[in-house]
């Protein structure tokens, strides 16, 4: 791909945007960073708090462990810690860097704030509003769309930051629209890699790190850890194992940050950490693994963009998928072998929900990548899923556009029942 064309320079920009470095599951995170928005705004610790949000951040904070908080959960405690130790210039790290003394604080301040939690009625998935008040005085921030993109700051009738409300987040995002498989395949085997070294050098250290913590110690339900023990350390299992054993620690409160893919760290997991495993295991280059890493990352976020940040279809499917993509071309695969992983894999996983990050993400992000693997394993086999079987279409951008349709259109009642049942409505 020409270095100089259009498409390749989106691709830069797209990378740059996306796999940033976050500390905490991304959604009790964004509260936090919006807290800590308001509090700056107010310009004094605030006595209360409100938090209005819609149904998916709700569903994504309700049982994940806030970073820096002691092991609590949920909206109140990463609204707490974000008014009293984030950094609200931080963005997704906001709490990563948290004083000791303003954790110890921490219980007495939630025990003496009003904290109150409400519905966002809202036709944005992703909106956060936050309000804290002291005295006579207020300030309230807003985000929508994505978890930093802050559209509105107020400080009593006063309107110190506001900007339109549009579909796209922001007029100024890189041109996702020009993605294909194919240009992805082009531009991951001919990249300048200098100009992104330094984004996939982050990611193999930040991930690998969090992994071998998952795998040393105790969190959740030790998904990755369980994998090992019951299937021993064949590459297809330690695959799995790596990006499970990340999950398994970022949901249980680990202060550690991940490089995050389509603004979730799970899936910034489960679309690294097996394709860095499989290099090891075939003593790559280093230039292959990072060739395999821009395949797989930008397959991921082609996938993604379709479907939408949050929804009721599960993240790590067009993670496990993209870490395929990944799988495949480290083991001597061409664009076909590449294109019939994906397809493959999603036809496996295509019906995995979204019920919030919680200890079982890293199980269904076991599944994902295995669903990853096998669609390679497939291909090289000389097997494949054909047009008309269920929901695949012939050409790997039609199976993407029907799974997309599904992810965005299709389950939006299925969201709206599993945020009910998980709110006990």
């Amino acid at each position: 791909m020409d270095k100089n064309c259009h498409t390749y320079q989106a691709y830069v920009d797209i990378l740059r945007r996306e796999l940033v470095p976050a500390m905490g599951c991304t959604e009790p995170i964004a509260i936090a960073y919006c807290a800590a928005k308001a509090r700056a705004a107010l310009g004094t610790l605030p006595d209360q708090i409100t938090v209005a949000a819609s149904g998916n951040i709700i569903k994504n904070v309700k049982s994940v462990i806030v970073p820096n908080t002691d092991g609590r959960k949920g909206i109140e405690a990463a609204a707490a810690v974000g008014v009293l130790a984030g950094d609200e210039t931080a963005g997704l790290e906001v709490i990563a860097h948290a004083r000791p003394e303003s954790r110890q604080q921490l219980g007495d301040y939630l025990a003496n704030t009003e904290i109150t939690v409400q519905a966002a009625h809202s036709p944005h998935v992703l909106d956060i509003t936050v309000t804290v008040r002291k005295d006579d005085d207020q300030a309230q921030v807003q985000v929508v769309n994505q978890h930093t993109n802050i559209v509105r700051i107020t400080r009593n009738d006063t309107v110190l930051f506001e900007k339109e409300i549009v579909d796209a987040v922001d007029t100024g995002k890189p041109d996702y629209d020009c993605m294909t498989i194919e240009d992805i395949y082009d531009f991951a085997m001919t990249a300048d890699l200098a100009d992104v070294q330094d984004l996939l050098d982050r990611q193999i250290a930040y991930n690998s790190a969090i992994a071998d913590e998952g795998l040393k110690n105790n969190y959740g339900a030790n998904i990755g850890q369980t994998l090992l023990k019951a299937y021993g350390t064949d590459i297809h299992i330690r695959a799995r194992a790596r990006a499970a054993a990340g999950s398994d620690v970022r949901m249980n409160g680990c202060e550690l940050p991940v490089v995050i893919n389509s603004g979730s760290g799970n899936q910034g997991m489960a679309v690294s950490l097996p394709v860095i495993e499989y290099a090891k295991e075939l003593h790559s280059t280093q230039e292959q693994l990072y060739r395999a890493l821009l395949l797989s990352n930008l397959v991921t976020l082609h996938e993604k963009e379709g479907i939408g940040r949050l929804s009721a279809y599960c993240g790590a499917v067009s993670a496990g998928a993209g870490a395929g993509a990944g799988i495949a071309w480290l083991c001597g695969g061409d664009y076909k072998a590449v294109i019939h992983t994906i397809v493959n894999a999603l036809a496996i996983t295509s019906g995995i929900i979204c019920d919030g990050a919680k200890a079982s993400c890293a199980a269904k992000i076991s599944a994902a990548v295995d669903a990853g693997i096998m669609g390679f394993e497939m291909y090289r086999n000389g097997q494949q899923f054909y047009g008309g079987d269920g929901l695949v279409l012939k050409g790997v951008e039609n199976t993407i556009r029907n799974i997309s349709r599904l992810g965005r259109i299709g389950m939006k009642e299925t969201d709206k029942e599993i945020i009910n049942m998980m709110i006990g409505q």
